[in-house]
């Protein structure tokens, strides 16, 4: 059965072209710095807002139309809306996919059953990437729609809610190493506090720790060789969240001795409610060497909760497409679009124009990205702006051979420095030349 049978396949069609239904700047089979786009971007679509986000807000009902969806807790329905999922990644031209486990399969408020009807969908989706090549990027689950998980699961107040919580993480590591999943994520929704008031914070950050070291034994243990990543989040719902950003989850991980076992998965608009960029996230965790996937998608600064809408910027999409060039390319990551329709635009085909969008503006960002490489201007500056500690007095403190004594004795002989401009104003300038 077509689910979507007014859609046609999506294809490049080059930025002259006035079909809503075509690929404007994305043509997967272009090779950028020797790699096609495909190989690039390593796109995946998120089953939870595909199949699962009826557009509600915190104002309003759902307004999705999902005719093929019976709305009953059965595993026939969860199959059918798999079935519905892989037309819709043939028809966008996507080769990969993330999904929580309570998503692709139905919460039955009793774990027996409910791991049961994950291993029923679960077979059910190895077939259909079995027929159609489409691979599971990583997956997850969710430890923060339920109601037991209101006070946090890994960082629960309740020990009986932490064990039901990392039974939880087995099956659906189980899944994903099923499914022969590129990566698990780790995202801590409810993983925080509301009020320090009745928290104790050393202790839940101990509980947290405990259940990741649990997670990488049975990783070894099960032989899965996916890559495992936390997500960064500073609140919402939760006041505070521990993974607050890339800079506390890597201190989090060095602290409790996880570094070598994680990488990150940033997400833009996440970096956005932390206050910063996602081309600071994306340095910071460069820098650690635990960059290792992205949620594709852009807040609103005008609101005040994670709005997840589909990438248009183009200057968001260049900067995040340099950090991913200067990290060499995604090896086990990708770039998911975790990513909702406006509740506005509420029909199917609204998420065809949403990934349409959304993949262009990132072809666009990684051809923007090679030509700024290729031009080397902002590259040259940079290395020049910095090029007194390649050698004389810079040098020697990098090394670690001089002392406060050694560097007071250089000042005296050497006199006030004379400081460079940044140029910033110039860099800008060529950005917008190239953009």
């Amino acid at each position: 059965m077509a689910y979507f049978p007014d859609i046609p396949k999506i294809a490049y069609e080059g930025s002259k072209s006035k079909n809503p239904f075509a690929f404007k700047h994305y043509n997967p089979n272009e090779v950028i710095e020797g790699k096609t786009m495909r190989d690039h971007m390593r796109f995946g679509a998120a089953y939870w807002h595909v199949m699962r986000n009826g557009l509600a807000d915190p104002f309003g009902p759902g307004t999705a139309v999902m005719p093929w969806d019976d709305y009953s807790n059965s595993v026939d329905n969860a199959k059918k809306r798999a079935d519905v999922f892989f037309e819709f990644l043939d028809k966008i031209d996507i080769g990969y996919y993330c999904f929580h486990d309570r998503d692709i399969a139905p919460e039955l408020n009793d774990f027996a059953k409910s791991t049961q009807a994950l291993k029923d969908v679960v077979a059910h989706l190895g077939g259909l990437q079995k027929a159609t090549g489409k691979k599971l990027l990583w997956g997850t689950a969710c430890l923060f729609s339920h109601p037991r998980y209101s006070q946090g699961a890994g960082t629960s107040p309740d020990a009986r809610v932490f064990a039901y919580g990392a039974a939880q993480v087995k099956a659906a590591m189980d899944a994903t190493h099923e499914l022969g999943g590129e990566g698990y994520t780790f995202w801590g929704g409810r993983e925080g506090y509301a009020t320090l008031l009745n928290t104790d914070m050393k202790r839940e950050l101990d509980h947290l720790a405990a259940l990741l070291h649990m997670a990488v034994d049975y990783k070894k243990k099960i032989g899965f060789k996916g890559q495992f990543y936390i997500e960064p989040k500073p609140r919402e719902p939760s006041t505070h969240q521990y993974d607050s950003d890339s800079a506390a989850c890597l201190n989090f991980l060095r602290q409790y001795d996880l570094l070598g076992d994680f990488k990150l998965n940033i997400e833009t608009n996440h970096a956005t409610l932390a206050g910063h960029t996602m081309e600071h996230e994306l340095t910071v965790a460069l820098g650690a060497d635990a960059l290792g996937s992205i949620d594709a998608n852009q807040g609103d600064t005008l609101l005040g909760w994670d709005t997840d809408q589909f990438p248009s910027d183009i200057y968001g999409t260049t900067k995040v497409m340099l950090k991913v060039l200067e990290m060499g390319g995604f090896t086990t990551g990708g770039l998911n679009f975790d990513a909702k329709r406006r509740r506005e635009s509420h029909e199917p085909v609204d998420l065809f124009h949403a990934h349409i969008g959304g993949m262009d503006a990132f072809a666009r960002g990684l051809k923007v990205a090679a030509a700024i490489r290729a031009d080397g201007r902002i590259d040259d500056f940079v290395k020049n702006r910095y090029s007194s500690w390649d050698s004389g007095i810079g040098a020697e403190i990098e090394k670690g051979s001089l002392d406060l004594d050694q560097l007071t004795d250089y000042v005296l002989r050497n006199g006030e420095p004379v400081v460079a401009s940044g140029r910033q104003e110039l860099m800008e300038n060529i950005l917008n030349e190239l953009l």
